[in-house]
């Protein structure tokens, strides 16, 4: 009982040692750092790696400063930040990449591919180890690497501000007690930066119309970055369009026609630059129907089709929440979620640990009902409809707004 005390006391002077970070009393007279780490995710179906490429000086740390070692939700990867001598957790983030979603495509099977990823930690004060790790569908290690940084080497890049028209769409609280949101434009000429404001307005306005960020909306903050494209619009492969634009996005990801994405990381975070944040929202300049969201990694969205609120609260329910999809078509290549394997994402179960999900919810609106995560058999959501099955649902079920409820605590209290 002595040692558990000690450590409970003990741990936040720990932290506070080898952070740069500046305590909430402090953020108007101490400024904080992000270090900022770049990847190379690579490999195929069977086999998976991971590369370091470089690392970077950033501005404030925008992320949480507490109960830092340990993650909500375990994500379909992690990174940690360690004491060398004692191995010590003293920070840890989860993450899902395109990559690992990308491994479960029967491309996987036939060539391997390298993807880019990029993740912030607090900048340290000593030298520190970095694990990441890759899990697979069964939740187990597939790709993993450590390596040192040393906060005094001379290669750490500081991260350059390209300059782009920045503007706060909304302040809920500083720093270190909101979720900060960016919001970065994409496929918008120079002439188009009025047009990506008011949309940038617009998509705040469609998260904060729903609960539970509504309720919660004095913890989010939200800054839109302007980054002007070559051309307007958005690339659409089946229609033979490539165009230039600032982060690169395309719809027809994987072949699958409605799924906008991005390989570039290493751009979008350049274009972001000194810009504190969390949450990355792309928004692109197109009235297609698609888009795409990866849980703490980007939220990518259309911006003219008539969809536009329901498909943005639905994919920023992946991105921040760790949501998973309600819906199913039985068309994957391979299941996300074998039977023998319970799912990291609240909202779903395959029964195989149903009391960590919503067992305690049942007799307030919750259910069980067969099909999900893309699959109508051994996969069971919590609702008949919600957010994450249609855009014709209106709201979260009872199961899902609890889990970005949790969320939200998480990162701000």
């Amino acid at each position: 009982m002595k040692r558990f005390f000690l450590l409970i006391v003990l741990f936040p002077l720990l932290v506070d040692s080898w952070f740069c970070y500046a305590q909430p009393s402090q953020l108007k007279q101490e400024p904080d750092s992000t270090l900022r780490l770049d990847y190379v995710l690579c490999g195929d179906a069977s086999h998976q790696a991971i590369y370091w490429r470089q690392s970077f000086k950033g501005g404030p740390w925008a992320g949480r400063r507490h109960h830092l070692d340990q993650p909500l939700l375990r994500g379909n990867g992690q990174i940690r930040v360690l004491d060398p001598e004692s191995g010590a957790c003293l920070y840890a983030n989860s993450f899902s990449t395109l990559f690992q979603e990308w491994t479960v495509t029967e491309e996987a099977t036939q060539v391997q591919r390298a993807f880019e990823a990029s993740f912030q930690v607090p900048f340290p004060r000593q030298p520190v180890d970095i694990e990441i790790s890759l899990l697979d569908t069964h939740g187990q290690v597939s790709g993993y690497l450590k390596h040192r940084v040393d906060p005094a080497d001379i290669l750490i890049r500081p991260i350059a501000s390209p300059g782009l028209e920045t503007r706060t769409v909304w302040e809920g609280g500083p720093l270190s007690e909101a979720v900060d949101i960016v919001i970065v434009s994409e496929g918008y000429d120079a002439t188009e930066s009025a047009k990506f404001f008011l949309d940038a307005g617009r998509a705040a306005d469609a998260l904060f119309s729903h609960e539970p960020f509504a309720t919660y909306k004095d913890r989010f903050s939200i800054r839109a970055v302007f980054a002007p494209s070559a051309q307007s619009g958005v690339s659409i492969p089946h229609e033979g369009l490539w165009l230039s634009t600032a982060v690169s996005s395309h719809f027809d990801t994987f072949y699958s026609n409605r799924y906008l994405t991005t390989s570039a990381i290493w751009q979008l975070w350049d274009l972001i630059g000194t810009v504190p944040f969390e949450q990355i929202i792309v928004l692109a300049n197109t009235a297609n129907y698609g888009g795409g969201g990866i849980y703490n990694s980007i939220t990518l969205m259309n911006s003219d089709h008539p969809t536009f609120v329901p498909v943005l609260v639905h994919e920023f329910g992946h991105a921040f929440g760790g949501l998973g999809d309600e819906y199913y078509y039985d068309d994957q290549f391979e299941s996300q979620y074998p039977a023998d394997t319970e799912p990291w994402e609240p909202n779903l179960t395959t029964l195989k640990d149903f009391n960590s999900k919503w067992a305690d919810l049942m007799d307030q609106g919750a259910g069980l009902y067969e099909g999900g995560g893309y699959q109508s058999k051994g996969v069971y959501r919590p609702a008949p409809d919600c957010r994450m099955k249609t855009n014709e649902c209106e709201t979260f079920c009872v199961v899902c707004n609890r889990a970005i409820i949790r969320m939200i605590d998480f990162y701000t209290r």
